[in-house]
């Protein structure tokens, strides 16, 4: 028997109630981590509608605007486009690929990462791993896996620390703090690109953030590349509140999803709004 999505979120809060009432968590923690799950698929559900509607878009250039407008900006003459088509691969950088075929040559593929955002303040993630994929990835020293592992709580705590199963950056040894930044500041152009750009068939060619505070809506977008130099500006150093800038990227642990052990990814996420301060890349 099928259930309502209302079903399957009043069982889920019985069932945190019921562990509340063991004692093992709170009332109030077991709402909090219900009302933080919520949010996070509401946020993904928006993403993926995001995607879908410029996807669409894409496919309708010849009587849509703002497609017209995106395939000027990465570089295509509307007179000689014979055809566009665009998809939407799954676990790639790339959230929708756009080929598209001109008249007298050969079909450019172009993989386009997509960003939402509402608020001038908010952040999306942009990648998000277990510790030991990104320490092969990019050759972590050991002694650096050795620190992380204590800020994504995969070791308990070897010190003071105002979490139990974790510590922040700021409650590592100085060594250990040192260890992390000379890492990320020697690694950072590698790192940056992993992040935004990625790699393969499907990686990101191009960076899109879609601006809708409410009914309205704007678009920017950039190459990759202008993306990665314009968030790899600033320093690579450990935030007050523990975690790390990578220019205008921030690391941190994943945390939330009710405590299972997917917390424990390491995340980077950066405010895609910014973006807007790039001149002549903005679509109304």
């Amino acid at each position: 028997m099928r259930h309502t999505k209302a079903e399957i979120a009043i069982r889920g809060l019985v069932l945190l109630l019921l562990i509340a009432a063991s004692g093992s968590i709170s009332f109030a923690q077991a709402t909090v981590r219900t009302v933080a799950v919520e949010r996070g698929s509401q946020t993904a559900k928006g993403g993926f509608r995001n995607e879908d509607e410029i996807r669409d878009k894409f496919n309708k250039w010849r009587e849509d605007d703002h497609a017209k407008a995106w395939l000027r900006l990465i570089g295509h003459d509307l007179g000689a486009v014979e055809s566009v088509t665009a998809v939407k691969p799954h676990g790639d950088k790339a959230d929708v690929v756009v080929t598209v075929k001109s008249i007298d040559g050969p079909a450019f593929r172009h993989g386009i990462s997509i960003k939402l955002v509402s608020s001038p303040n908010g952040f999306n993630q942009i990648d998000k791993r277990w510790l030991r994929q990104y320490a092969k990835m990019w050759n972590m020293p050991a002694d650096v896996v050795t620190a992380l592992r204590l800020f994504v709580g995969e070791d308990p705590p070897n010190g003071k620390s105002r979490r139990p199963e974790r510590m922040f950056l700021t409650e590592l040894e100085k060594e250990a703090r040192d260890s992390i930044v000379a890492f990320f500041n020697a690694s950072k152009q590698r790192i940056v690109e992993d992040l935004i750009r990625g790699e393969g068939a499907n990686k990101a060619d191009f960076f899109m953030v879609a601006w809708k505070p409410g009914k309205d809506r704007s678009y920017v977008i950039v190459p990759s590349d202008t993306a990665i130099r314009f968030f790899s500006e600033g320093p690579v150093e450990v935030t007050r509140s523990g975690n790390l800038k990578i220019g205008r990227i921030t690391m941190q642990r994943k945390g939330g999803d009710g405590g299972r052990e997917t917390a424990k990814m390491l995340q980077f996420k950066l405010n895609p709004s910014l973006i807007f301060s790039i001149k002549g890349s903005s679509i109304d």
